[in-house]
């Protein structure tokens, strides 16, 4: 059995909150809504995603 490689649906900034989901028709990053709020953060900051966290790439 092959080592699959996984991709995230999401991601939150650790500096300013701002969400976002993967859209997978646009091919592209969408900022995230909840309850009718868009999840923009600061639109200043230069985001620091949570790359090194609990989502590992490498699936076994």
């Amino acid at each position: 059995m092959g080592t699959a490689l996984r991709t995230p649906s999401r991601r939150e900034c650790e500096r300013c909150g701002r969400s976002e989901r993967w859209d997978e028709d646009g091919e592209t990053w969408r900022i995230r809504e909840e309850d009718g709020e868009r999840l923009v953060g600061n639109p200043h900051c230069i985001h620091e995603w949570d790359i090194t966290g609990s989502f590992t790439p490498i699936e076994n």
